[in-house]
């Protein structure tokens, strides 16, 4: 969360539980007490800085007090001078001295005082600037929770079941064969099952039959489209350049397609930061005779870096907003931190200081960026040979090397306000060096650091995503943040053991999700279960199955795959006018919507103006690091089923495919290709009087073709092909 909003607002928002909490309870105290203690009262009551003689990072400091007398009489709010203090009551110094807390928040902290003020056991100390937060601290390693009812080999499944038994829980049972492959399928390829691929498995009676689905999905050139989308939304991939007149990227394409192939590699995680940050750098280290191809791809790889936002109507002028843009992104993606917050000042609730932020400034600074064109050059710029001969036809949009050299700090973020000179170098707090002379601009030692095994974040941070992107909700249930502002995690020791094994096993993404989708928990059913309504209504420990609907590119591409309408060959450069035509201003800034019947990633999306379809069924925010895709219903999405002409044209298509089968097998196949199941008799009853009454003038051929079209579009919009159990 971005610390230039308001204190207060940022508590309500980041802290409050989705259910209700025990005050007395440890996960009140962690997640409504303790982050406002660390992020809010440290700054003037802990590290080095004790006003009024009060410090606030332990349980025993709070009793001792400060200059005015013990803080905190447990079970006596009224006679609580820190419950005084955030009321704004009496002699007692307000605090916070700026913003009162919420309501809310001053309430969480009558109620656990009231309870008796509990500070758990076993947890630490609150040591902000020494980096005692979890996620600062090592990765474990962790050995699995026994089970003692001998129930799975899993291990996944034996960390949840500890947690399920320790609140007296048990799981619903698995899901149908049905369910499980649609799930599955959606989930590694983002399309919907084929009828066939449903006959087989549930023919296929053997132990391992889910094991060989899992392997034949993630060999399918679709996986790395599906899971490539996910990354792409967190590195905020755009096709335009974000500035004034947002102009396009011809060249954006090839880092998109370089992304999904290495999905569909299982590049290793490890190797794939690498490329993306500095994989220039590894090119001209390539030796003599290499594949021309190798280094077109390492070159390419830098558009994680190069695609970064570009602002103004002159986009050289405001360049250190793009360079605070591949901060704040790299920030989030990687390590999952809010490093941006640093820009003006040291960050007001993490331990990275200014001075860390302006030594990662200095290594983009001192890389050359292309520029996409602006109002005075009205061209691309800067952009770098596929492979290395000046004579290259095709090029990258991609960073190469510049000067190397270090900055000094903007005071209060003002690029015309310098302050003292910060080294190259990265985050201080885990284990960052400054960059060693004569290492250019430190892209490649930046590489190294964050892919470095001993790094506490990188591994977690990537572990966290892959199991949101199969529970719609991570472990950490903040993903770009974890920081003392984000959720602590619901299973600390399982986020320790995932991320040590995906080290340990080379990196492999594709053996985490096979680890993930082969356990128990994922394959559950979505079913209700009153007890665990009750005790664990969000379902963070994962008694069943959570439902979710289909993300954006899952309705198109679904659609468009049961209409028999998919182009599945890989998309490539978009149509955009040539460049001799860019005449394009902040007062007539470049749009357009390109379509076409490939996968949705292969759309081209802009900035300023997104995509009609995507903005509509809440696509991925092109400005900024999308961490995860929120569900909204609303009128329109029902209005574009009914009215759209993408729909119309989907069911159109799909009535045809159908009139070509005997009267008898139509209604059957519909419901194979849409749901992976035969029609229900009911719905069956429904089908023919509804398509009876709107074909009654007659047998024409074409008043059968739309009764079917209209009926189908029915059948497009239910809930039961939008979602996934």
């Amino acid at each position: 969360m971005s610390c230039s909003r308001a204190v207060g607002s940022a508590v309500l928002l980041t802290l409050g539980l989705s259910a209700p909490a025990r005050a007395g309870g440890d996960t009140f105290f962690e997640s409504k007490i303790r982050p406002v203690l660390a992020g809010t009262c440290f700054r003037c009551h802990g590290g080095e800085r004790t006003a009024g003689k009060l410090r606030v990072d332990s349980r025993a400091a709070l009793l001792k007090g400060g200059d005015s007398g013990a803080a905190l009489v447990p079970g006596a709010a009224e006679r609580s001078l820190l419950i005084q203090a955030i009321r704004y009551e009496g002699d007692a110094p307000h605090m916070p001295p700026d913003k009162r807390l919420p309501p809310q928040t001053v309430a969480d902290f009558t109620a656990w005082v009231k309870e008796g003020a509990r500070w758990p056991e076993k947890a630490p100390a609150i040591e902000v600037a020494s980096g005692r937060h979890w996620a600062f601290a090592p990765v474990r390693a962790v050995e699995p929770p026994p089970d003692p009812e001998g129930i799975t080999a899993n291990p996944i499944d034996r960390f949840l079941a500890a947690k399920l038994r320790a609140r007296g829980l048990r799981p619903v049972g698995p899901a149908d064969r049905r369910t499980l492959l649609r799930r599955a399928t959606f989930d590694l390829t983002g399309l919907p099952p084929t009828p066939q691929e449903s006959d087989a498995f549930r023919a296929d009676d053997s132990p391992g039959a889910f094991a060989k689905v899992l392997d034949r999905l993630l060999a399918s050139p679709h996986h790395g489209e599906r899971w490539g989308r996910h990354w792409l939304d967190v590195v905020r991939y755009a096709d335009t350049a974000g500035e004034t007149a947002d102009f396009p990227v011809p060249d954006a394409w090839r880092y998109r397609n370089y992304v999904i192939a290495a999905f569909n590699s299982d590049k290793p995680y490890d190797q794939f930061l690498r490329e993306q940050i500095a994989g220039d750098l590894l090119a001209a280290r390539l030796p003599p005779g290499a594949p021309p191809e190798r280094h077109a791809e390492l070159v390419t790889a830098t558009g994680y870096v190069s695609i970064a936002r570009r602002f103004g109507f002159d986009i050289a002028a405001d360049h250190f907003l793009t360079l605070d843009d591949t901060i704040d992104t790299l920030g989030k993606s990687v390590l999952a931190l809010t490093v941006g917050c640093a820009r003006c000042h040291d960050h007001k609730y993490d331990p990275i200081s200014t001075k860390d932020y302006y030594g990662l400034y200095g290594i983009f600074e001192s890389t050359r960026y292309p520029f996409p064109g602006c109002e005075k050059t009205r061209a691309p710029r800067d952009l770098v040979p596929l492979v290395p001969s000046a004579k290259s036809p095709e090029r990258a949009y991609a960073v190469a090397e510049g000067k190397p050299h270090d900055v000094r700090v903007h005071k209060r973020g003002d690029p015309n306000s310098p302050g003292e000179e910060a080294p190259r170098g990265f985050l201080r707090i885990l284990g960052g060096q400054v960059v060693p002379p004569g290492a250019g601009s430190g892209r490649l030692q930046l590489a190294e650091w964050l892919s470095d095994p001993r790094n506490p974040l990188t591994a977690r941070v990537m572990v966290n995503r892959v199991w949101q992107g199969h529970f719609g909700v991570g472990l950490v249930k903040t993903p770009n943040d974890f920081g003392t502002r984000g959720e602590p995690p619901t299973h600390p020791e399982l986020l320790d053991y995932l991320a040590a094994r995906f080290v340990a096993g080379g990196w492999s993404v594709k053996a985490l999700h096979r680890l993930i989708m082969l356990s128990d928990a994922y394959q559950r059913a979505a079913g209700h279960d009153a007890r665990g309504a009750q005790v664990d209504p969000d379902n963070a420990l994962l008694w069943r199955f959570p439902r979710r609907r289909l993300s954006a590119e899952e309705i198109r591409d679904a659609m468009l795959a049961v209409s028999g309408d998919l182009d599945r060959t890989p998309g490539g450069a978009h149509p955009f006018p040539p460049e001799k035509m860019w005449g394009f201003t902040q007062h007539a800034p470049f749009t357009a919507v390109y379509d076409h019947n490939r996968r949705s990633v292969y759309l081209m999306t802009q900035r300023i103006k997104r995509h009609p379809f995507l903005t509509l069924f809440d696509g991925p925010d092109t400005s900024s690091s999308t961490a995860a895709r929120y569900t909204t219903t609303v009128p329109t999405q029902a209005l574009f089923f009914m009215n759209d002409p993408f729909v119309h044209a989907r069911s159109a298509s799909l009535a045809e495919r159908l009139l070509r089968l005997p009267d008898g097998a139509r209604l059957d196949r519909a419901a194979r290709l849409l749901y992976g199941r035969p029609p229900t008799p009911r719905e069956a009853e429904v089908a023919a009087r509804f398509l009876a009454s709107y074909a009654a003038d007659g047998p024409s051929a074409e008043r059968q073709r739309t009764a079917w079209a209209a009926w189908l579009r029915v059948l497009l919009s239910s809930n039961e092909f939008v979602y996934v159990d």
